[in-house]
């Protein structure tokens, strides 16, 4: 309304309201301004209950595609796997072999007994390193 009132000058208004008095008559220009407003309003309240419908029913769409609860899904099954394998990493970094830390699952497979005599050694070297592992028991 305001863009239209822009490019009309005011003696421009002026021929307006007169052509209305002449065309209408002095009588009927109220009515016909009455009329006017309660077209204006009911265009004003329908065109206000299309735009309500019109959120509404895209709220309804969004509940029913329920795109928070699908993101935060997703971010949960992307990050879980990432976390665990960082809280194994740190564990390792920190972690003696053969430690456990506290409160973590880091547990080292049992290391298998060594042998301490080695098969290929002379005789006599064996002899010498089943003398030092009997005398260590």
């Amino acid at each position: 309304m305001i863009l239209f009132l822009s490019d009309v000058a005011g003696s421009e208004i002026l021929l307006i309201l007169i052509f209305v008095l002449i065309f209408f008559g002095s009588k009927s220009i109220p009515n016909l301004a009455r009329t006017l407003g309660k077209a204006m309003h009911e265009i004003k309240s329908a065109s206000n209950e299309i735009q309500h419908e019109i959120k509404k029913s895209g709220m309804d769409i969004k509940k029913d595609m329920n795109l928070s609860g699908v993101f935060e899904r997703t971010a949960e099954d992307i990050s879980t796997p990432i976390l665990s394998e960082i809280k194994d990493v740190e564990n390792h970094i920190n972690t003696p072999s053969g430690v456990k830390a506290y409160g973590s699952d880091y547990s080292p497979e049992p290391k298998e007994e060594e042998n301490p005599i080695d098969e290929n050694l002379p005789l006599d070297q064996q002899a010498v390193m089943e003398n030092i592992n009997s005398k260590k028991e």
